[in-house]
């Protein structure tokens, strides 16, 4: 992939790719600017060896789970999901954003499957394509969907 091409499919894609990374990082805009600057950062760095230019999407959007699991694995939830509610339901900011309320839901579950509801809903990826960024099989994605969506439907029908 030259660096014309590179550059040209990141603006294609930049909008998906940042979306999908503020959810997955709930609401954190800023986390989600750090990890899309570092994946951006890693896929450059090997785009030479990346030669299959229909599937950029799923590699940038692989690239960026993987530094979200990265970035992830070394911190360790502090505070409750009540907590966290009561949180942000104080902060005037985060209380005027639309979609709080999901990610700090989405927060409250496994990272997996948390990014599989958001590749398939969000995203609009497949199944096989979702096993193919995570690394996994197609059978795990499906569990992972229906575990996400039972852990979602009973963290938000709570309020």
């Amino acid at each position: 992939m030259t660096r014309e091409q590179f550059i040209s499919h990141v603006e294609a894609t930049q909008k998906a790719f940042r979306r999908f990374l503020v959810a997955l990082c709930c609401g954190d805009t800023a986390l989600a600017d750090d990890v899309a600057q570092e994946s951006y950062i890693k896929a450059y760095l090997s785009c030479d060896s990346f030669s299959d230019l229909e599937k950029f999407n799923a590699w940038i959007f692989k690239i960026g789970y993987n530094t979200f699991i990265n970035h992830k694995r070394g911190e360790r939830l502090t505070v409750g999901y009540e907590d966290a509610k009561e949180l942000t339901a104080q902060d005037s900011a985060d209380s005027s954003f639309a979609y709080q309320e999901l990610y700090t839901a989405l927060n409250h579950i496994p990272a997996k499957e948390r990014t599989s509801v958001l590749l398939f809903y969000m995203q609009g990826y497949s199944i096989k394509e979702i096993a193919d960024i995570q690394e996994t099989t197609q059978v795990a994605v499906k569990q992972h969907l229906s575990r996400g969506r039972n852990h979602l439907r009973g963290l938000l029908s709570t309020n």
